[in-house]
Protein backbone atom coordinates (compact mmCIF):
# COMPACT_ATOMS: atom_id res chain seq x y z
CA UNK A 1 0.00 0.00 0.00
CA UNK A 2 3.12 2.14 0.78
CA UNK A 3 4.81 2.04 -2.39
CA UNK A 4 1.67 2.29 -4.29
CA UNK A 5 1.12 5.64 -2.46
CA UNK A 6 4.45 6.77 -3.51
CA UNK A 7 4.68 5.61 -6.56
CA UNK A 8 2.57 8.30 -8.44
CA UNK A 9 4.06 11.35 -7.36
CA UNK A 10 7.96 9.57 -7.76
CA UNK A 11 7.26 8.37 -11.53
CA UNK A 12 5.47 11.95 -12.28
CA UNK A 13 8.55 13.16 -11.15
CA UNK A 14 10.65 10.94 -13.49
CA UNK A 15 8.47 11.51 -16.32
CA UNK A 16 9.03 15.09 -16.31
CA UNK A 17 12.70 14.65 -15.49
CA UNK A 18 13.48 12.42 -18.58
CA UNK A 19 11.70 14.24 -20.74
CA UNK A 20 13.83 17.37 -19.82
CA UNK A 21 17.21 15.86 -20.54
CA UNK A 22 19.65 16.03 -23.63
CA UNK A 23 18.82 14.66 -26.37
CA UNK A 24 22.00 12.71 -26.88
CA UNK A 25 24.38 10.84 -25.10
CA UNK A 26 27.36 12.36 -23.49
CA UNK A 27 29.80 13.96 -26.03
CA UNK A 28 27.91 14.09 -29.15
CA UNK A 29 28.33 17.24 -31.62
CA UNK A 30 25.43 17.90 -32.81
CA UNK A 31 22.01 18.32 -31.34
CA UNK A 32 18.62 18.06 -32.75
CA UNK A 33 17.22 21.75 -33.27
CA UNK A 34 13.72 20.20 -32.21
CA UNK A 35 15.26 20.17 -28.21
CA UNK A 36 15.67 23.69 -28.51
CA UNK A 37 18.98 24.00 -26.96
CA UNK A 38 21.90 26.29 -27.45
CA UNK A 39 25.58 25.45 -27.67
CA UNK A 40 26.28 26.01 -24.59
CA UNK A 41 26.30 23.09 -22.10
CA UNK A 42 23.80 22.11 -20.13
CA UNK A 43 23.43 20.43 -16.71
CA UNK A 44 21.65 16.96 -17.24
CA UNK A 45 19.65 15.89 -13.89
CA UNK A 46 20.34 12.74 -12.27
CA UNK A 47 18.30 9.44 -13.21
CA UNK A 48 18.05 6.77 -10.61
CA UNK A 49 18.34 3.23 -10.77
CA UNK A 50 13.99 3.43 -11.30
CA UNK A 51 15.09 4.17 -14.83
CA UNK A 52 17.44 1.17 -16.02
CA UNK A 53 15.68 -0.83 -17.09
CA UNK A 54 14.15 -3.57 -15.13
CA UNK A 55 10.93 -5.13 -15.23
CA UNK A 56 7.52 -4.18 -16.99
CA UNK A 57 4.49 -2.65 -16.08
CA UNK A 58 5.61 1.06 -16.39
CA UNK A 59 4.49 2.68 -12.86
CA UNK A 60 3.20 5.94 -14.34
CA UNK A 61 0.33 4.31 -15.33
CA UNK A 62 -0.93 4.17 -12.19
CA UNK A 63 -2.17 7.96 -13.23
CA UNK A 64 -4.38 5.86 -15.74
CA UNK A 65 -3.34 8.10 -18.20
CA UNK A 66 1.07 8.43 -19.21
CA UNK A 67 3.30 5.72 -19.86
CA UNK A 68 6.86 5.22 -20.94
CA UNK A 69 8.44 2.87 -23.58
CA UNK A 70 11.26 2.81 -20.71
CA UNK A 71 9.97 0.80 -18.33
CA UNK A 72 9.55 2.56 -14.74
CA UNK A 73 9.46 -0.02 -12.32
CA UNK A 74 11.07 1.31 -9.00
CA UNK A 75 14.14 0.65 -7.26
CA UNK A 76 14.46 -0.95 -3.85
CA UNK A 77 15.51 2.78 -2.57
CA UNK A 78 12.02 2.85 -4.07
CA UNK A 79 9.94 0.84 -1.71
CA UNK A 80 12.32 0.93 1.42
CA UNK A 81 10.58 2.76 4.50
CA UNK A 82 13.35 5.50 4.22
CA UNK A 83 12.09 6.61 0.77
CA UNK A 84 8.45 6.44 1.41
CA UNK A 85 8.83 8.84 4.48
CA UNK A 86 10.57 11.15 2.53
CA UNK A 87 7.60 11.99 0.28
CA UNK A 88 5.59 12.91 3.48
CA UNK A 89 5.42 16.44 2.23
CA UNK A 90 8.77 16.24 1.53
CA UNK A 91 9.99 16.15 5.16
CA UNK A 92 13.96 17.27 6.36
CA UNK A 93 16.03 15.45 3.54
CA UNK A 94 13.18 15.93 0.87
CA UNK A 95 13.86 14.76 -2.39
CA UNK A 96 16.88 14.15 -1.57
CA UNK A 97 17.20 10.79 0.71
CA UNK A 98 14.98 9.31 -2.05
CA UNK A 99 17.77 9.62 -4.24
CA UNK A 100 20.33 8.00 -1.80
CA UNK A 101 21.65 11.27 -0.62
CA UNK A 102 20.63 13.10 2.50
CA UNK A 103 22.29 17.09 3.22
CA UNK A 104 25.42 16.59 1.07
CA UNK A 105 25.64 18.69 -1.89
CA UNK A 106 27.06 16.88 -4.93
CA UNK A 107 29.47 19.02 -7.71
CA UNK A 108 29.17 19.13 -10.85
CA UNK A 109 32.24 16.04 -11.12
CA UNK A 110 30.10 13.80 -8.57
CA UNK A 111 26.38 14.78 -10.68
CA UNK A 112 28.28 13.84 -13.86
CA UNK A 113 29.87 10.24 -12.48
CA UNK A 114 26.03 9.44 -10.73
CA UNK A 115 24.62 9.99 -14.30
CA UNK A 116 22.69 6.76 -15.52
CA UNK A 117 23.86 5.10 -18.48
CA UNK A 118 21.54 6.01 -21.09
CA UNK A 119 20.08 9.23 -19.89
CA UNK A 120 21.06 11.13 -23.15
CA UNK A 121 18.18 9.27 -25.10
CA UNK A 122 15.52 10.15 -25.89
CA UNK A 123 12.37 9.14 -24.49
CA UNK A 124 9.43 8.27 -26.00
CA UNK A 125 6.32 8.82 -24.22
CA UNK A 126 2.63 8.15 -25.26
CA UNK A 127 -0.17 9.77 -23.93
CA UNK A 128 -2.72 7.32 -23.22
CA UNK A 129 -7.02 8.03 -23.92
CA UNK A 130 -8.20 8.22 -20.49
CA UNK A 131 -11.08 5.48 -20.04
CA UNK A 132 -14.36 6.13 -21.71
CA UNK A 133 -17.48 6.54 -19.33
CA UNK A 134 -20.46 5.55 -20.38
CA UNK A 135 -23.18 7.42 -19.93
CA UNK A 136 -26.23 5.26 -18.65
CA UNK A 137 -29.45 7.07 -20.13
CA UNK A 138 -32.36 7.48 -17.59
CA UNK A 139 -35.00 4.67 -18.74
CA UNK A 140 -38.60 6.30 -19.91
CA UNK A 141 -41.31 6.33 -17.72
CA UNK A 142 -44.64 7.42 -17.96
CA UNK A 143 -44.71 11.28 -17.07
CA UNK A 144 -46.00 11.52 -13.04
CA UNK A 145 -48.81 13.27 -12.65
CA UNK A 146 -49.37 15.99 -9.58
CA UNK A 147 -52.52 16.43 -7.41
CA UNK A 148 -53.86 19.33 -4.78
CA UNK A 149 -54.37 17.06 -2.08
CA UNK A 150 -54.73 19.94 0.99
CA UNK A 151 -54.99 23.71 1.09
CA UNK A 152 -53.98 26.37 4.04
CA UNK A 153 -55.07 30.31 4.07
CA UNK A 154 -54.25 32.90 6.02
CA UNK A 155 -56.36 36.06 4.80
CA UNK A 156 -58.08 39.14 5.24
CA UNK A 157 -60.98 37.39 5.14
CA UNK A 158 -60.80 34.08 6.99
CA UNK A 159 -57.62 31.81 7.84
CA UNK A 160 -59.26 28.37 7.05
CA UNK A 161 -60.26 27.34 3.11
CA UNK A 162 -63.64 27.53 3.72
CA UNK A 163 -64.24 30.60 5.32
CA UNK A 164 -62.01 32.56 2.90
CA UNK A 165 -63.66 31.03 -0.17
CA UNK A 166 -67.34 31.26 1.25
CA UNK A 167 -66.32 35.24 1.89
CA UNK A 168 -65.35 35.81 -1.63
CA UNK A 169 -68.46 33.91 -3.21
CA UNK A 170 -70.82 36.58 -0.85
CA UNK A 171 -68.62 39.17 -2.57
CA UNK A 172 -67.44 40.28 1.29
CA UNK A 173 -64.15 42.46 1.01
CA UNK A 174 -61.41 42.59 3.52
CA UNK A 175 -60.05 45.73 2.59
CA UNK A 176 -60.11 48.04 5.52
CA UNK A 177 -58.41 51.16 7.29
CA UNK A 178 -54.46 50.31 8.90
CA UNK A 179 -54.83 49.70 12.47
CA UNK A 180 -51.55 48.02 13.20
CA UNK A 181 -49.97 51.52 13.12
CA UNK A 182 -50.44 55.45 12.59
CA UNK A 183 -50.69 56.08 9.06
CA UNK A 184 -52.34 59.33 9.81
CA UNK A 185 -49.50 61.60 7.54
CA UNK A 186 -49.71 58.79 4.63
CA UNK A 187 -51.74 59.46 1.58
CA UNK A 188 -53.09 55.96 1.85
CA UNK A 189 -54.09 54.54 4.88
CA UNK A 190 -56.46 51.56 3.94
CA UNK A 191 -55.30 47.82 3.28
CA UNK A 192 -56.54 44.32 3.22
CA UNK A 193 -55.10 44.09 6.77
CA UNK A 194 -55.52 40.65 9.21
CA UNK A 195 -56.62 41.96 12.17
CA UNK A 196 -57.06 38.88 14.21
CA UNK A 197 -54.17 36.39 14.16
CA UNK A 198 -53.03 33.43 17.03
CA UNK A 199 -50.35 31.19 16.38
CA UNK A 200 -51.91 28.78 19.09
CA UNK A 201 -51.78 25.51 18.23
CA UNK A 202 -49.20 25.53 15.21
CA UNK A 203 -46.52 27.48 16.16
CA UNK A 204 -44.67 27.77 19.73
CA UNK A 205 -44.57 30.38 21.67
CA UNK A 206 -41.14 31.28 21.74
CA UNK A 207 -41.01 31.43 18.05
CA UNK A 208 -43.85 33.14 17.71
CA UNK A 209 -42.41 36.24 19.52
CA UNK A 210 -39.30 35.70 17.61
CA UNK A 211 -40.30 35.66 14.16
CA UNK A 212 -41.56 38.29 11.11
CA UNK A 213 -44.81 37.76 10.86
CA UNK A 214 -44.75 36.33 7.44
CA UNK A 215 -43.30 33.10 8.47
CA UNK A 216 -46.00 33.42 11.18
CA UNK A 217 -48.73 33.21 8.53
CA UNK A 218 -46.23 30.94 6.05
CA UNK A 219 -45.83 28.20 8.76
CA UNK A 220 -49.49 28.42 9.83
CA UNK A 221 -50.59 28.39 6.58
CA UNK A 222 -48.47 25.29 5.43
CA UNK A 223 -49.63 23.26 8.60
CA UNK A 224 -53.14 24.13 7.92
CA UNK A 225 -52.20 22.52 4.32
CA UNK A 226 -50.90 19.29 5.69
CA UNK A 227 -53.86 19.25 8.47
CA UNK A 228 -56.55 19.55 5.65
CA UNK A 229 -54.48 16.66 3.45
CA UNK A 230 -55.04 14.38 5.99
CA UNK A 231 -51.49 14.12 7.16
CA UNK A 232 -52.17 12.77 10.73
CA UNK A 233 -49.18 12.21 13.05
CA UNK A 234 -49.30 8.08 11.83
CA UNK A 235 -49.40 9.29 8.06
CA UNK A 236 -46.87 11.68 8.45
CA UNK A 237 -44.53 8.83 10.55
CA UNK A 238 -44.88 6.60 6.84
CA UNK A 239 -44.09 9.34 4.89
CA UNK A 240 -40.71 9.20 3.14
CA UNK A 241 -38.87 12.48 4.24
CA UNK A 242 -36.65 12.29 2.05
CA UNK A 243 -38.97 12.62 -0.91
CA UNK A 244 -40.65 15.27 0.97
CA UNK A 245 -39.76 18.92 -0.18
CA UNK A 246 -41.08 22.76 0.77
CA UNK A 247 -41.27 25.60 -1.81
CA UNK A 248 -42.52 28.61 -0.47
CA UNK A 249 -41.64 31.96 -1.36
CA UNK A 250 -42.33 35.59 -0.79
CA UNK A 251 -41.41 39.07 -2.18
CA UNK A 252 -40.32 41.33 0.98
CA UNK A 253 -39.34 38.84 3.02
CA UNK A 254 -39.19 39.81 7.44
CA UNK A 255 -39.61 43.61 6.91
CA UNK A 256 -40.36 44.07 10.05
CA UNK A 257 -37.45 42.15 11.62
CA UNK A 258 -34.73 43.61 9.60
CA UNK A 259 -36.98 47.29 10.15
CA UNK A 260 -36.71 46.69 13.92
CA UNK A 261 -33.18 45.99 13.76
CA UNK A 262 -31.97 49.07 11.69
CA UNK A 263 -33.90 51.07 14.96
CA UNK A 264 -32.29 49.44 17.55
CA UNK A 265 -28.91 49.54 15.89
CA UNK A 266 -29.71 53.45 16.49
CA UNK A 267 -28.88 53.07 19.66
CA UNK A 268 -26.20 50.05 19.80
CA UNK A 269 -25.66 47.07 17.72
CA UNK A 270 -25.66 45.80 21.30
CA UNK A 271 -29.66 45.88 20.77
CA UNK A 272 -30.19 44.31 18.04
CA UNK A 273 -31.87 41.06 17.86
CA UNK A 274 -29.42 38.35 16.91
CA UNK A 275 -32.32 36.40 14.59
CA UNK A 276 -32.38 39.83 12.70
CA UNK A 277 -30.35 38.53 9.60
CA UNK A 278 -32.02 35.00 9.20
CA UNK A 279 -35.50 35.95 10.12
CA UNK A 280 -35.30 38.60 7.57
CA UNK A 281 -34.64 36.35 4.58
CA UNK A 282 -37.04 34.67 2.23
CA UNK A 283 -35.53 30.96 2.17
CA UNK A 284 -35.82 30.84 6.19
CA UNK A 285 -39.87 30.38 6.32
CA UNK A 286 -39.32 27.32 4.13
CA UNK A 287 -36.20 26.06 5.78
CA UNK A 288 -38.12 26.38 9.37
CA UNK A 289 -41.28 24.22 7.97
CA UNK A 290 -39.01 21.56 6.66
CA UNK A 291 -37.08 21.65 10.34
CA UNK A 292 -40.50 21.37 12.30
CA UNK A 293 -41.47 18.43 10.02
CA UNK A 294 -38.23 17.20 9.23
CA UNK A 295 -38.86 16.90 5.69
CA UNK A 296 -35.40 16.31 4.01
CA UNK A 297 -36.19 16.68 0.25
CA UNK A 298 -36.56 19.76 -1.73
CA UNK A 299 -36.42 23.09 0.29
CA UNK A 300 -35.67 26.55 -0.98
CA UNK A 301 -37.85 29.74 -1.74
CA UNK A 302 -37.70 31.78 -5.01
CA UNK A 303 -38.79 35.76 -5.45
CA UNK A 304 -39.99 37.15 -8.12
CA UNK A 305 -42.26 39.51 -6.68
CA UNK A 306 -45.63 39.25 -6.94
CA UNK A 307 -45.74 36.43 -9.06
CA UNK A 308 -43.35 34.69 -6.66
CA UNK A 309 -46.53 32.22 -5.24
CA UNK A 310 -47.17 30.84 -9.12
CA UNK A 311 -43.22 30.51 -9.68
CA UNK A 312 -43.12 28.29 -6.36
CA UNK A 313 -45.99 26.05 -7.78
CA UNK A 314 -44.68 25.27 -10.94
CA UNK A 315 -40.87 24.94 -9.78
CA UNK A 316 -43.16 22.56 -6.95
CA UNK A 317 -44.72 20.38 -9.40
CA UNK A 318 -41.49 19.96 -11.30
CA UNK A 319 -39.63 18.31 -8.33
CA UNK A 320 -42.50 15.50 -8.59
CA UNK A 321 -42.85 15.31 -11.99
CA UNK A 322 -39.14 14.43 -12.51
CA UNK A 323 -39.59 12.19 -9.43
CA UNK A 324 -37.38 13.88 -7.41
CA UNK A 325 -40.07 14.15 -4.46
CA UNK A 326 -43.53 12.72 -3.75
CA UNK A 327 -45.42 15.68 -1.50
CA UNK A 328 -44.24 19.21 -1.70
CA UNK A 329 -45.70 21.65 -0.03
CA UNK A 330 -45.70 24.90 -2.00
CA UNK A 331 -47.40 28.57 -2.23
CA UNK A 332 -45.93 32.02 -0.48
CA UNK A 333 -46.47 34.34 1.90
CA UNK A 334 -46.11 38.14 2.96
CA UNK A 335 -46.21 41.11 5.42
CA UNK A 336 -45.81 44.28 4.21
CA UNK A 337 -48.18 46.42 5.98
CA UNK A 338 -46.07 48.32 7.99
CA UNK A 339 -44.61 51.76 7.56
CA UNK A 340 -41.46 51.27 5.35
CA UNK A 341 -44.03 48.72 3.15
CA UNK A 342 -46.90 51.50 3.07
CA UNK A 343 -44.45 54.47 2.28
CA UNK A 344 -42.01 52.44 -0.20
CA UNK A 345 -45.09 51.67 -2.67
CA UNK A 346 -46.54 55.03 -1.49
CA UNK A 347 -43.26 56.34 -2.88
CA UNK A 348 -43.73 54.74 -6.12
CA UNK A 349 -47.11 56.20 -6.66
CA UNK A 350 -49.06 53.10 -7.28
CA UNK A 351 -51.72 52.37 -4.49
CA UNK A 352 -55.22 53.50 -3.92
CA UNK A 353 -55.97 56.81 -1.95
CA UNK A 354 -59.71 55.92 -1.67
CA UNK A 355 -59.08 56.30 1.47
CA UNK A 356 -62.52 57.29 2.85
CA UNK A 357 -64.57 54.41 1.33
CA UNK A 358 -61.96 51.55 1.77
CA UNK A 359 -64.31 48.10 0.54
CA UNK A 360 -64.76 50.51 -2.60
CA UNK A 361 -60.95 51.39 -3.62
CA UNK A 362 -59.88 48.26 -5.10
CA UNK A 363 -61.62 47.85 -8.61
CA UNK A 364 -59.94 45.57 -11.12
CA UNK A 365 -60.97 47.12 -14.84
CA UNK A 366 -63.49 49.26 -13.33
CA UNK A 367 -62.80 52.99 -15.12
CA UNK A 368 -62.06 54.90 -11.80
CA UNK A 369 -59.74 52.71 -10.56
CA UNK A 370 -56.62 54.75 -9.17
CA UNK A 371 -53.85 51.90 -8.07
CA UNK A 372 -54.05 48.64 -5.95
CA UNK A 373 -54.79 48.06 -2.29
CA UNK A 374 -52.16 46.02 -0.20
CA UNK A 375 -53.30 43.02 1.33
CA UNK A 376 -51.32 40.12 3.61
CA UNK A 377 -51.32 36.69 4.33
CA UNK A 378 -50.09 33.16 3.02
CA UNK A 379 -51.62 30.58 0.90
CA UNK A 380 -49.96 27.35 0.84
CA UNK A 381 -50.73 23.90 -1.30
CA UNK A 382 -50.17 20.61 -0.89
CA UNK A 383 -49.04 18.68 -3.92
CA UNK A 384 -48.67 14.70 -4.36
CA UNK A 385 -47.38 12.90 -6.89
CA UNK A 386 -50.90 10.65 -8.04
CA UNK A 387 -50.08 7.70 -6.98
CA UNK A 388 -48.43 8.12 -3.89
CA UNK A 389 -51.92 10.25 -3.18
CA UNK A 390 -54.07 7.04 -4.11
CA UNK A 391 -52.28 4.78 -2.18
CA UNK A 392 -52.62 6.19 0.58
CA UNK A 393 -56.11 7.37 0.26
CA UNK A 394 -56.21 11.12 0.36
CA UNK A 395 -59.31 13.29 -0.89
CA UNK A 396 -57.86 14.80 -4.39
CA UNK A 397 -59.07 18.16 -4.56
CA UNK A 398 -57.59 18.76 -8.10
CA UNK A 399 -54.85 18.32 -10.86
CA UNK A 400 -52.20 20.55 -12.06
CA UNK A 401 -51.56 20.23 -15.32
CA UNK A 402 -48.45 22.55 -16.06
CA UNK A 403 -47.80 26.22 -16.23
CA UNK A 404 -45.05 28.53 -17.80
CA UNK A 405 -43.07 31.47 -16.80
CA UNK A 406 -41.71 34.20 -19.36
CA UNK A 407 -40.33 37.95 -18.59
CA UNK A 408 -41.32 40.91 -20.52
CA UNK A 409 -38.11 42.45 -20.52
CA UNK A 410 -39.30 46.05 -20.74
CA UNK A 411 -39.57 48.05 -17.67
CA UNK A 412 -39.79 48.06 -13.67
CA UNK A 413 -43.06 47.97 -12.97
CA UNK A 414 -44.98 48.68 -16.27
CA UNK A 415 -46.18 45.94 -18.78
CA UNK A 416 -45.24 45.51 -22.25
CA UNK A 417 -47.74 47.69 -24.09
CA UNK A 418 -47.82 44.75 -26.73
CA UNK A 419 -48.71 42.45 -24.20
CA UNK A 420 -46.51 40.05 -25.60
CA UNK A 421 -44.65 38.77 -22.49
CA UNK A 422 -48.36 37.66 -20.91
CA UNK A 423 -49.68 36.20 -24.21
CA UNK A 424 -46.33 33.93 -24.58
CA UNK A 425 -46.88 33.13 -21.14
CA UNK A 426 -50.06 31.84 -21.72
CA UNK A 427 -49.39 30.18 -24.78
CA UNK A 428 -46.59 28.51 -23.61
CA UNK A 429 -47.93 27.17 -20.21
CA UNK A 430 -51.05 25.66 -22.44
CA UNK A 431 -48.56 23.60 -24.76
CA UNK A 432 -46.89 22.65 -21.94
CA UNK A 433 -50.00 20.95 -20.47
CA UNK A 434 -50.96 19.90 -23.33
CA UNK A 435 -54.77 22.29 -22.89
CA UNK A 436 -56.39 23.69 -25.83
CA UNK A 437 -57.43 27.49 -25.77
CA UNK A 438 -61.22 25.99 -26.08
CA UNK A 439 -60.82 24.11 -22.58
CA UNK A 440 -59.93 27.25 -20.90
CA UNK A 441 -63.30 28.40 -19.26
CA UNK A 442 -62.78 29.81 -15.84
CA UNK A 443 -59.33 32.85 -15.46
CA UNK A 444 -58.42 34.00 -12.32
CA UNK A 445 -57.04 37.14 -13.57
CA UNK A 446 -54.13 38.89 -11.82
CA UNK A 447 -56.01 42.26 -12.52
CA UNK A 448 -54.15 44.25 -9.68
CA UNK A 449 -56.80 47.78 -9.97
CA UNK A 450 -53.87 49.29 -11.64
CA UNK A 451 -54.39 51.68 -14.74
CA UNK A 452 -51.90 50.26 -16.85
CA UNK A 453 -51.67 46.35 -15.97
CA UNK A 454 -55.56 45.73 -15.97
CA UNK A 455 -55.83 46.75 -19.11
CA UNK A 456 -52.60 44.97 -20.62
CA UNK A 457 -54.29 41.84 -19.13
CA UNK A 458 -57.77 42.37 -20.58
CA UNK A 459 -56.17 42.18 -23.79
CA UNK A 460 -53.97 39.50 -23.69
CA UNK A 461 -56.75 37.46 -22.46
CA UNK A 462 -58.81 38.59 -26.04
CA UNK A 463 -56.12 38.16 -27.60
CA UNK A 464 -55.63 34.35 -26.82
CA UNK A 465 -58.68 33.02 -26.10
CA UNK A 466 -60.95 35.12 -29.31
CA UNK A 467 -64.70 35.77 -28.04
CA UNK A 468 -64.90 32.69 -26.06
CA UNK A 469 -68.87 32.86 -24.59
CA UNK A 470 -68.15 30.18 -21.95
CA UNK A 471 -65.11 32.06 -21.12
CA UNK A 472 -65.78 33.35 -17.23
CA UNK A 473 -62.97 36.11 -15.39
CA UNK A 474 -62.56 36.98 -12.28
CA UNK A 475 -60.16 38.77 -10.08
CA UNK A 476 -59.95 37.81 -6.21
CA UNK A 477 -58.07 40.76 -5.49
CA UNK A 478 -61.43 43.13 -5.95
CA UNK A 479 -62.48 41.57 -2.04
CA UNK A 480 -58.30 41.21 -0.22
CA UNK A 481 -56.21 43.46 -1.84
CA UNK A 482 -53.08 42.47 -3.45
CA UNK A 483 -50.90 40.38 -1.30
CA UNK A 484 -48.05 40.61 -2.67
CA UNK A 485 -45.52 37.25 -3.16
CA UNK A 486 -48.69 35.18 -1.61
CA UNK A 487 -51.51 36.84 -4.41
CA UNK A 488 -50.64 33.73 -6.38
CA UNK A 489 -51.05 31.06 -3.62
CA UNK A 490 -54.20 32.37 -2.44
CA UNK A 491 -55.61 32.77 -5.83
CA UNK A 492 -54.50 29.30 -7.09
CA UNK A 493 -56.70 28.73 -3.72
CA UNK A 494 -59.75 30.41 -5.33
CA UNK A 495 -59.15 28.55 -8.58
CA UNK A 496 -58.80 25.42 -7.14
CA UNK A 497 -62.30 26.22 -4.66
CA UNK A 498 -64.29 27.28 -7.94
CA UNK A 499 -62.98 23.42 -9.57
CA UNK A 500 -64.63 21.57 -6.20
CA UNK A 501 -67.64 23.60 -5.63
CA UNK A 502 -68.80 24.61 -9.41
CA UNK A 503 -68.87 28.47 -8.04
CA UNK A 504 -66.98 31.21 -9.35
CA UNK A 505 -66.64 34.51 -7.17
CA UNK A 506 -67.92 37.57 -7.96
CA UNK A 507 -65.80 40.64 -8.98
CA UNK A 508 -66.88 43.39 -6.83
CA UNK A 509 -66.86 47.32 -7.56
CA UNK A 510 -66.69 46.95 -11.35
CA UNK A 511 -69.27 50.07 -11.88
CA UNK A 512 -68.13 51.70 -15.25
CA UNK A 513 -65.66 49.35 -16.80
CA UNK A 514 -62.82 51.09 -18.62
CA UNK A 515 -62.91 51.97 -22.55
CA UNK A 516 -62.55 49.01 -24.36
CA UNK A 517 -63.48 46.14 -21.86
CA UNK A 518 -66.33 43.67 -22.72
CA UNK A 519 -68.09 42.92 -19.43
CA UNK A 520 -69.44 39.54 -21.50
CA UNK A 521 -66.29 37.53 -20.29
CA UNK A 522 -66.15 38.92 -16.87
CA UNK A 523 -67.88 37.70 -13.80
CA UNK A 524 -70.43 40.17 -12.97
CA UNK A 525 -71.42 41.13 -8.99
CA UNK A 526 -72.73 38.32 -7.70
CA UNK A 527 -71.19 34.61 -7.45
CA UNK A 528 -71.49 32.39 -10.88
CA UNK A 529 -72.19 28.54 -11.20
CA UNK A 530 -69.70 27.29 -13.51
CA UNK A 531 -68.42 23.80 -14.44
CA UNK A 532 -64.84 24.44 -14.80
CA UNK A 533 -62.96 22.16 -17.50
CA UNK A 534 -59.62 23.63 -17.16
CA UNK A 535 -59.07 26.86 -14.78
CA UNK A 536 -55.91 29.42 -15.60
CA UNK A 537 -54.16 31.40 -12.97
CA UNK A 538 -52.29 34.37 -13.73
CA UNK A 539 -49.53 36.21 -11.55
CA UNK A 540 -47.27 38.96 -12.53
CA UNK A 541 -44.66 41.15 -11.01
CA UNK A 542 -42.34 43.81 -11.16
CA UNK A 543 -39.25 43.04 -12.94
CA UNK A 544 -41.67 41.69 -16.09
CA UNK A 545 -41.92 38.48 -14.54
CA UNK A 546 -45.04 37.01 -16.05
CA UNK A 547 -46.64 33.34 -14.87
CA UNK A 548 -49.93 31.11 -15.37
CA UNK A 549 -50.64 27.70 -13.83
CA UNK A 550 -53.48 25.26 -14.83
CA UNK A 551 -55.63 22.97 -12.81
CA UNK A 552 -58.60 20.93 -13.88
CA UNK A 553 -60.84 18.65 -12.10
CA UNK A 554 -59.53 15.35 -10.99
CA UNK A 555 -60.85 12.29 -13.47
Amino acid sequence: MAASTVASPLCTWLVAACMSVSCERDGAAKRPASCGFSGRRRRRLPVPECSRGGGGGGSASSFGLVSSCLAFEPCSEFYSSRAASSLGFFGESGFASLFGSRNRQMNRRQRRLNRAPGSGEVMAVAVQAAPEFVTKKKPVTKQRRVVVTGMGVVTPLGHDVDTFYNNLLEGVSGISEIETFDCSEFPTRIAGEIKSFSTDGWISPKLSKRMDKFMLYMLTAGKKALADGGITEDVMNELDKTRSGVLIGSAMGGMKVFNDAIEALRISYRKMNPFCVPFATTNMGSAMLAMDLGWMGPNYSISTACATSNFCILNAANHIIRGEADVMLCGGSDAAIIPIGLGGFVACRALSQRNDDPTKASRPWDMNRDGFVMGEGAGVLLLEELEHAKERGADIYAEFLGGSFTCDAHHITEPRPDGVGIILCIENALAQAGVSKEDVNYINAHATSTMAGDIMEYQALTRCFGKNTELRVNSTKSMIGHLLGAAGAVEAVAAVQAIRTGWVHPNVNLESPADGVDTSVLVGPTKERVDVKVALSNSFGFGGHNSSILFAPYK
